[in-house]
C-alpha cells in the first residue's frame, strides 16, 4: 500500500488542517467558520487536493450572495457538478478534473445557478416533445446533465424532477415533486459514493437558499460514511439585529440554515493569523517581510489584508521605511471598507468613536453620546471588527479598520466626537488630548497644556502616548510662535526616538525641516529619526550628510553624530575599519566636552570594531567603556559596554560567566529598559543558551525576542537569525532553514551587511549538517566573500571556516579546505580562541579520513570531543561523535562506531537537541556490518574513497545514471564521470555491477 504525498497545507494552517481531517475521519461533517478573508476557503482547498491525492472524488460548490434569491440554485449547482465529474462506467474511461477552483486564497466562482446552467447548456436545450406524461423520454438521456450516464439509474418521476430542477425540463403548473426531488438527489450522492469516497465541499454555505438546503440536510442525512462533507461558512452578523425591516432568509430555527445540526466538534474556526506566519505569508507570496510585525497589526493577522497592505508597500513609487508610514491606500483600504461598509450605520457611528478614544469602553462610548453603544459594539464582535473583553473595553481586530474609520470621516464628525470624549474622560492627559483634537485652529494656550500632559504621561512611563502628546503639542502651536514651535518639534522627535515611534520621528523632523531652524535642532531631530531606523540605515544617507554639515562647530553635536556614523558604516556598509575610526572620533569629542555616556558608547562601538578587526587591544578599549558606565549609568543596554562585555564572553565560549551577567541585568530591564532593550536581552540570553545546549530556553528566549520585534514593528532580520540558531539546537533543522532565509531576505531589503553575513552562515551550516552538501558550499562561500569584504579578521565571531572547509571536502576540494584551516588556524592561537582551535580540528579529522588516515582521524576526533566536552559545550561534543562514528564505521570497527553514536545520542538528549538526536539515529556514511567479500583488501580500499566519492559510489552501485547521480549531488556530468574514474581505480572494479558488489558490507 502507497500513500500518496500530502499537499502543503497553507501558511500556518497545519494543525487546523489535522484537525479538520480528524473531525472529517470521526464524525465525517465539519464547518469551517471565520470572517472574511481570514483564508477559509484557503483550507478547504488544501483539504479537496490531499482527498484527490487520495483517489477520492472531489465535488466543489460555490455560492454567491444572488443565490439565496433563486430557490434551488445551490442544488442544480450540485448535480450539475456531479455530472461534470463523474464519467459512469461503459461511457468513457477518461474522468475530467473535479471543479475544484484555482488556488485563489479567498477564491471567487460562479453562483449555483450559472454553474446549473452552465452543465445545461453543455449539451444544448431540450426538444419539444421530450416529455410524456411528466416522465423524461428516452430520447433525452443523451441531452443535457444526463448524457453522462449518472442518473440513468434514477426512477422515472425522480429522473423528471432533478431534470426541472436543472431546467432541463419544463416545470408544470404545480412545481417538481418535492419527495421525488429529495429522493432523487439522496440516491445520486449514494450512487456516486458507490465508486468509492467522496468530499463534497460547500463554499458559502451562508448562501444557500432554503429550498437547496432543505434538499441537501435529506441527502446528506441519507448519505453513506463515505461520503464527507467540508461547509465553509461567512457569518453574518447584522441580517437580525440591526435590519428588522428588511426579510430574512433565515429560518427561526437557528440550525435551518446549516446542511446538518453542527456540534462543537465539527465546527472549527479558523483564526487570524500570527506575527511570524503573517512574515512567512509575505515571503511566500514574494513580498517584502521586513515590515511583517506593522503589517500584522495593520491587519489583525486577516491575510487578505495582510497581503494587500504587502502589495501596497510593494508597489510603492519609493521603498517604504521603518520611519515612515504605512501605505494604507489602495486596495487595502478597498478591503477595509467592505468589512466595515457591511455595517449598519448606526454601528459605523459607535465605532468611529471607539477609534478617537485611547482606551475604548462601551461605557465610554455610550456616554460620549452613543446609548445603543453595548449592542453596536456586540453586532461589531460577531462580525469580527472588534473584540470585547469583560470590562466592556474594546480592540479593533486589525489596526486597519480605526485607521480608516477615522481616515473616511469628515471633519466634523471627528471633531465632534473628540469633544464628546473630552467631557466623558476621566484622564486629564486623555482629555486634553481629545480637546486638542477637536479644535481646527492652532492655540497657544491649548499647547502648553497638551505638553504639560505629554510630560505628565512621561513621567508615568507611558513613552508612546508621551511621543504622540509631544508630537501635538508642537503641530497646536500658532505659526507666529515659530521658534517655540520648533522648540516643540524637537522634543516630539526625541520623545518619538525614546518611544521608538519611527513614523513620529519622521513626521516631526519633517515639519522641522520645512520651517527655519537652527544648524542644532536640524541635527536633533535627524538624530531622533536615525535613532528610530533599526536596520534599515541604508536609505538615509542624506540625513547624515547634512547632520554632519549642521554639526560643525557644535563639538557635542560632532561627537553625537560620529556616533552614529559609525554604527552606519558596520551595519549599512559593512566597513569596520570606516566605524572604528568615527568611534574613535567620536569618543575623543565626547571626553573633551565631559560626556562620559556618550564617550562610552562611543568607545564600545570601537571595542566592537576592534574585536571583528582582531586588534589587541579590544578588551582595554572595551574596559574604558565599563569604567565609564560605572560612574554614568547608560540609557539602557542596547549598544552598552556591559551588553558588549558579555557578548565578547559568548565569543570566548565563556558561557556561564555570561549568562551570570546577563541575568543580573534583568531587573534594571524590567525596571526601566526599552522594548529595544528587552529584545537584546533575550536575543542574547538564546544564543547563550543555544550554544550551552539548553536548547527549551533558547527556543523559548528566541520566541519572545521575535514576538517582541514584531510587535514592535522592528526589522525581523536579526530576531530570525536568533531563532534559526535556536531551531538548530533544539527545534527543527527545517524551521531552523526557513527561518535563516527569513532572516537573509529581511537582511537585504534593510541593507544590513552584519545580519546578511550571520543569517547565511545559518542558512549555509543548517544546509550542510542535513546533507544538502552543494547548497551549503555555495551559501557558505558567500558567508567567507561578506566576511572578507568587511574586514572581519576574528574567527570566534561568526565561525563559518570550520563549517566551509567542511563542505569544500564533501565536495571534492580537499587542498582548499586544507588552505582554509591553514589560514585561520595562527589566527585563532594568536587571539587565544580556544574552541575555534577545535573546531578546526573536527574539520581536519575529516580531511585525513578523505585521506585514507582513519586511524590518525580517530585519534583526533576523540580527543576533540574530550576538549568540547571539558569546555562545556555538548552539540558540539555531539556533533564530533558522530563524525568519529562514521570515520569507526570506514575502519570497519562497528562497536566502536555504536558506541559513539551511543554517548552522542545521549548527549543531544540530556540537552534536549531533538534534531541532532534524530540525525544521530541515522546510518552513517559508510556503514557495514562485518567483513564482506572482498576481505581486508576490500575493507582498505573503501577506506581510501573520500566523503564525496562514497556518496557517489553509492548512487551509482545502488543504479543511479551518471545524469541521474548528477542532478541528485548537483554536479556536472563530466564531474561525475572524472570521479567514477578515480572510484574505479582505488576500488580496482571495471564496471558498475562490480563496483556495487565491492560495497557490499
Amino acid at each position: 500500500m502507497t500513500t500518496a504525498p500530502q499537499s502543503p497545507a497553507p501558511v500556518g494552517r497545519e494543525e487546523l488542517l489535522t484537525r479538520l481531517e480528524r473531525a472529517l475521519h470521526t464524525r465525517g461533517r465539519a464547518l469551517l467558520t471565520g470572517p472574511a478573508g481570514v483564508g477559509k476557503t484557503e483550507v478547504a482547498l488544501a483539504e479537496a487536493a490531499r482527498a484527490e491525492a487520495r483517489g477520492e472524488t472531489v465535488l466543489w460548490l460555490a455560492t454567491l450572495p444572488s443565490d439565496r434569491e433563486i430557490p434551488g440554485a445551490a442544488a442544480a449547482a450540485l448535480v450539475a457538478s456531479v455530472a461534470a465529474t463523474v464519467t459512469w462506467p461503459g461511457l468513457g474511461t477518461s474522468r475530467p478534473e473535479p471543479p475544484v477552483p484555482a488556488a485563489e486564497p479567498y477564491g471567487s466562482g460562479a453562483s449555483g445557478a450559472e454553474q446549473a446552467a452552465a452543465g445545461a447548456l453543455a449539451s444544448g436545450p431540450l426538444s419539444p416533445g421530450s416529455l410524456a406524461s411528466g416522465i423524461l423520454t428516452s430520447g433525452v438521456l443523451n441531452s443535457g446533465i444526463f448524457s453522462s450516464g449518472v442518473f440513468d439509474q434514477l426512477p422515472g418521476p425522480q429522473r423528471t424532477a432533478v431534470a426541472m430542477l436543472c431546467r432541463e425540463a419544463p416545470i408544470d403548473a404545480g412545481g417538481w415533486d418535492p419527495i421525488a426531488l429529495r429522493l432523487g438527489i439522496a440516491r445520486i450522492l449514494r450512487a456516486l459514493t458507490c465508486r468509492g469516497p467522496v468530499l463534497l465541499v460547500v463554499d458559502g454555505v451562508q448562501h444557500v437558499d432554503a429550498d437547496s438546503a432543505d434538499l441537501l440536510r435529506f441527502a446528506l442525512h441519507l448519505a453513506p460514511p463515505t461520503l464527507r462533507v467540508v461547509a465553509v461558512e461567512t457569518p453574518e452578523p447584522y441580517a437580525e439585529t440591526h435590519e428588522p425591516h428588511r426579510e430574512s432568509h433565515r429560518p427561526e430555527d437557528p440550525h435551518a440554515a446549516h446542511l446538518w445540526v453542527p456540534s462543537e466538534a465539527d465546527v472549527l474556526r479558523v483564526p487570524p493569523l500570527q506575527a511570524d506566519e503573517i512574515a512567512e505569508l509575505l515571503i511566500h507570496h514574494r513580498l517584502p517581510s521586513r515590515m511583517a510585525g506593522r503589517i500584522h497589526r495593520a491587519s489583525g493577522g486577516n491575510p487578505r489584508l495582510a497581503l494587500a497592505v504587502g502589495r501596497s508597500l510593494a508597489d510603492a513609487r519609493t521603498p517604504v521605511h521603518h520611519a515612515e508610514a504605512l501605505t494604507l491606500s489602495g486596495r487595502a483600504r478597498d478591503l477595509a471598507r467592505q468589512l466595515l461598509g457591511a455595517a449598519p450605520p448606526a454601528v459605523r457611528e459607535t465605532l468611529l468613536l471607539a477609534a478617537l478614544a485611547l482606551r475604548p469602553s462601551a461605557t465610554l462610548v455610550r456616554r460620549a453620546g452613543r446609548p445603543t453603544a453595548e449592542a453596536d459594539l456586540a453586532a461589531a464582535e460577531r462580525a469580527d471588527l472588534v473584540s470585547l473583553s469583560e470590562d466592556g473595553s474594546v480592540t479593533f481586530t486589525a489596526g486597519l479598520l480605526p485607521s480608516t474609520l477615522v481616515h473616511d470621516a469628515g471633519w466634523a464628525e471627528r471633531s465632534a466626537g473628540h469633544a464628546a470624549l473630552a467631557e466623558v474622560v476621566d484622564d486629564p492627559v486623555e482629555a486634553v488630548r481629545h480637546r486638542a483634537l477637536a479644535t481646527e485652529r492652532p492655540d497657544e494656550e491649548l499647547a502648553a497644556e497638551v505638553a504639560a500632559a505629554a510630560e505628565l504621561a512621561r513621567r508615568r512611563g507611558n513613552s508612546a502616548l508621551a511621543a504622540e502628546l509631544a508630537m501635538l503639542a508642537a503641530e497646536s502651536t500658532p505659526g507666529r510662535h515659530g521658534t517655540r514651535r520648533i522648540t516643540r518639534l524637537v522634543d516630539a522627535a526625541e520623545e518619538a526616538a525614546r518611544a521608538a515611534r519611527a513614523d513620529l520621528a519622521m513626521r516631526a523632523a519633517t515639519d522641522l525641516l520645512a520651517r527655519d531652524a537652527g544648524p542644532s535642532d536640524r541635527v536633533r531631530a535627524r538624530l531622533a529619526v536615525l535613532d528610530t531606523a533599526g536596520q534599515g540605515l541604508t536609505g538615509l544617507d542624506e540625513m547624515y550628510v547634512h547632520a554632519m554639515e549642521d554639526s560643525e562647530g557644535d563639538t557635542a553635536l560632532r561627537a553625537a553624530v560620529q556616533l552614529r556614523l559609525a554604527v552606519k558604516y558596520v551595519l549599512a556598509d559593512g566597513d569596520p575599519e570606516r566605524s572604528r575610526t568615527a568611534a574613535v572620533e567620536s569618543a575623543a569629542l565626547a571626553s573633551s566636552m565631559g560626556d562620559p555616556r556618550l564617550a562610552a558608547q562611543a568607545l564600545t562601538v570601537q571595542a566592537r570594531m576592534e574585536r571583528a578587526l582582531g586588534t589587541p587591544d579590544a578588551e582595554a578599549v572595551l574596559a574604558q567603556a565599563r569604567a565609564l558606565e560605572l560612574s554614568e549609568r547608560p540609557l539602557g543596554i542596547r549598544n552598552a559596554a556591559q551588553i558588549l562585555t558579555i557578548r565578547h564572553a559568548l565569543f570566548d565560549d565563556r558561557l556561564n560567566d555570561a549568562r551570570d551577567e546577563l541575568n543580573a541585568l534583568l531587573p534594571l530591564v524590567q525596571r526601566r529598559g526599552s522594548v529595544e532593550d528587552t529584545i537584546e536581552l533575550f536575543s542574547t540570553l538564546a544564543a547563550i543558551e543555544s550554544r550551552r545546549g539548553a536548547c527549551a530556553a533558547a527556543l523559548s528566549h528566541a520566541g519572545q525576542a521575535l514576538a517582541l520585534t514584531l510587535e514592535a514593528g522592528l526589522s525581523p532580520g536579526p530576531a530570525w537569525y536568533t531563532l534559526a540558531l535556536a531551531e538548530t539546537a533544539g527545534g527543527s533543522f527545517a524551521r531552523a532553514a526557513s527561518y535563516a532565509r527569513r532572516s537573509v531576505q529581511a537582511s537585504e531589503e534593510e541593507g544590513d551587511r552584519v545580519f546578511l553575513s550571520r543569517s547565511r552562515y545559518a542558512l549555509g551550516r543548517v544546509q550542510l549538517i542535513t546533507g544538502d552538501v552543494a547548497t551549503a558550499l555555495e551559501t557558505l562561500r558567500r558567508v567567507q566573500a561578506d566576511e572578507r569584504a568587511q574586514s572581519t579578521v576574528d574567527p570566534s565571531m561568526l565561525r563559518w571556516h570550520e563549517e566551509l572547509a567542511e563542505a569544500l571536502l564533501a565536495q571534492d576540494e580537499a587542498d582548499e579546505a586544507l588552505a582554509l584551516l591553514a589560514e585561520v588556524r595562527p589566527v585563532a592561537e594568536r587571539l587565544g580562541r580556544s574552541t575555534v582551535l577545535l573546531g578546526c580540528d573536527r574539520a581536519y579529522a575529516l580531511c585525513l579520513a578523505a585521506e585514507g588516515r582513519t586511524d590518525e582521524a580517530a585519534e583526533l576526533l576523540t580527543r576533540t570531543a574530550e576538549s568540547f566536552g571539558r569546555a562545556g559545550l555538548p552539540l558540539e561534543r555531539g556533533r564530533v561523535l558522530i563524525a568519529l562514528a562514521r570515520v569507526e564505521r570506514r575502519r570497519r570497527r562497528r562497536s566502536a562506531a555504536q558506541t559513539a553514536l551511543h554517548e552522542a545520542a545521549s548527549v543531544f538528549e540530556r540537552a534536549g537537541a531533538a534534531p541532532w538526536l534524530a540525525l544521530a539515529s541515522e546510518t552513517p556514511a559508510g556503514e557495514g556490518t562485518g567483513p564482506g567479500a572482498g576481505g581486508e583488501e576490500s575493507v582498505s580500499a573503501l577506506s581510501s574513497l573520500t566523503e564525496a566519492e562514497l556518496r557517489l559510489a553509492r548512487l551509482v552501485g545502488q543504479g543511479a545514471s551518471n545524469q541521474e547521480a548528477a542532478a541528485k549531488l548537483y554536479l556536472s556530468v563530466k564531474t561525475v564521470e572524472a570521479r567514477l574514474t578515480r572510484i574505479y581505480q582505488k576500488l580496482d572494479v571495471r564496471s558498475r555491477a562490480q563496483l556495487a558488489t565491492a560495497l557490499r558490507p
